[in-house]
């Protein structure tokens, strides 16, 4: 048992901020403001200046590819394509596996402004297959040695560019499927673990994964899982199967579908295929792409709702996130459900009319705010791209807000750190400043509601007597540092069902096995 005195951020109905929290056996026995005589002898855990406040929750990043690219090569913070090649090559140096994985180029961040290319990455890579994939995660380039292996379907599909390298649309899908087949599936656990360990360093007590990527019988589908059923030190992750077929989901026992890939409605901004209602600002002759018919994610959003699944879609452009909306409303027209939470990911670029129908049938929107005026993407592109009223209307925190939809923030690991900090910034300080929120109201966003959009919150999410002790302590209290300084608060511990957080540790066949015969959520 430990009694947690200072400043207690409890997240509760009415964000009620407590000076103590017992806990014990893994559970929160009291908060509140004055200490039971009860628990006057207890272990006491002064928190001086810092704050006590519910474990993040990381709504929406695909857990399996952060995991790889974490372990990987990541060119993000490069800011010229000569540093990128020069990574790359010492990368290719000493990295032992077959094929060479990288995340995180851009032509919006480098000097060139430009995306590096197929020639000049074979001039470094030493022969070895090389797969980068963009900062947007919807597109990469190939090295030559990549792309002899690739299979000659591909060369068919939209989106194929063998000249520059550059793969996108449905061709980037298929390299995507090709390169995961080529990964030992106990590399992918030991990354997985890794990756786990560097979430829960960022307070991240729980992780919404959409998963897919093209395993053959989705075999990373059942591995994540696994790992999620065995998953150590308190650690929770639900699992997304990203599928229009519900078997995918219903055969694994598992009460949700959706995520990007097979379940992405359109593309992105970066790679300019997601969907718009009016043709782009910078080319009059495009819109986007829609990857369905409006009857085929019709079919699939009533097929899943009448077996009872939550469902999720990505959409990023506006007519996206327009036929999403339209699809479940009628799959909730066509079967009623009262607490579905059913939820569109992105939702970057929303109609009126689509935020109306989330207003009314109750949808929530598990969305990216560190998108916001981003390196990677930064708003100079983006005004160009969209026109300034568009991109004056990206990522409406306090649209949906108001308009009393559930809104919890998520990564989209790897397009971006899972950093739950960069949220709480980023949705404060949005650049628009009619889209900012409170402190208050971004740490809700950032804990309860994303266990709420998994149906968690009665276990977690929130620092109430009863529940999980799921808890991470800030360097500072929120509530009382300045707009402008949120963005220095640091996470200095996770403590997950009451004990700090110590790692996954278990050998890659035991975890395979526990989880494998646990009934544990995921």
């Amino acid at each position: 048992m430990k009694v947690y005195e200072g400043s207690i951020l409890t997240v509760n109905r009415t964000d009620e901020v407590c000076r103590y929290l017992v806990e014990d056996r893994g559970r929160i026995a009291y908060v509140g403001r004055e200490l039971p005589a009860a628990y006057a002898r207890e272990e006491r855990v002064s928190l001086g200046e810092r704050a006590l406040i519910p474990a993040f929750a990381d709504t929406h990043q695909h857990f399996a590819s952060f995991s790889l690219f974490h372990a990987g090569l990541n060119v993000m913070d490069a800011t010229s394509n000569d540093q990128i090649l020069q990574m790359v090559d010492e990368f290719a140096r000493r990295a032992s596996g077959k094929s060479l994985i990288a995340f995180g180029a851009s032509p919006y961040s480098v000097a060139e402004r430009r995306l590096v290319s197929r020639e000049e990455l074979d001039r470094v890579t030493h022969g070895k297959p090389l797969f980068l994939v963009k900062y947007d995660g919807h597109a990469c380039v190939v090295n030559t040695a990549l792309l002899q292996k690739l299979p000659k379907k591909i060369q068919s599909l939209r989106g194929y560019h063998p000249d520059t390298g550059e793969m996108n649309q449905e061709a980037f899908f298929a390299v995507s499927d090709y390169i995961t087949n080529t990964i030992p599936i106990s590399e992918l656990l030991r990354d997985m673990q890794g990756a786990a360990d560097y979430e829960a360093s960022r307070g991240i007590g729980m992780i919404h994964s959409v998963s897919g990527v093209g395993f053959a019988l989705n075999a990373d589908i059942s591995m994540e899982t696994w790992f999620a059923r065995s998953a150590q030190s308190g650690m929770q992750i639900r699992v997304f199967p990203q599928s229009m077929d519900t078997r995918v989901a219903t055969s694994r026992g598992l009460p949700r579908i959706g995520g990007c890939f097979a379940c992405a409605l359109d593309g992105c901004f970066g790679s300019q295929d997601a969907a718009m209602n009016a043709p782009y600002a910078s080319d009059a002759s495009n819109s986007g792409v829609l990857y369905y018919t409006d009857e085929q994610v019709t079919a699939f959003c009533k097929a899943a709702n009448r077996l009872g699944l939550q469902i999720e879609m990505h959409a990023i452009g506006d007519r996206a996130f327009d036929q999403a909306t339209r699809a479940l409303k009628a799959a909730l027209d066509d079967c009623p459900r009262d607490d579905h939470r059913h939820g569109i990911i992105h939702a970057c670029l929303p109609t009126p009319e689509g935020v109306d129908i989330c207003e009314k049938y109750h949808i929530q929107v598990p969305m990216q705010v560190a998108f916001d005026n981003w390196r990677q993407e930064p708003q100079e592109y983006t005004e160009k791209l969209l026109g300034s009223e568009r991109n004056a209307a990206l990522n409406p925190v306090r649209t949906f807000l108001e308009r009393g939809c559930v809104v919890s923030f998520g990564s989209d690991a790897p397009c971006t750190s899972p950093d739950p900090i960069v949220w709480l910034d980023k949705a404060v300080n949005h650049s628009n400043p009619a889209q900012r929120v409170s402190i208050r109201d971004a740490l809700r966003m950032a804990t309860y509601n994303g266990y709420w959009a998994t149906f968690d919150e009665k276990e977690r999410g929130s620092l109430e007597k009863g529940k999980v002790a799921d808890m991470a302590v800030l360097s500072a209290n929120p509530y009382e540092t300045p707009a402008d300084r949120l963005g220095t608060l640091r996470v200095e511990k996770t403590i997950l069902g009451g004990k700090d957080y110590a790692g996954q540790r278990q050998g890659i066949s035991a975890a395979v096995l526990r989880g494998m015969l646990s009934r544990a959520r995921a």
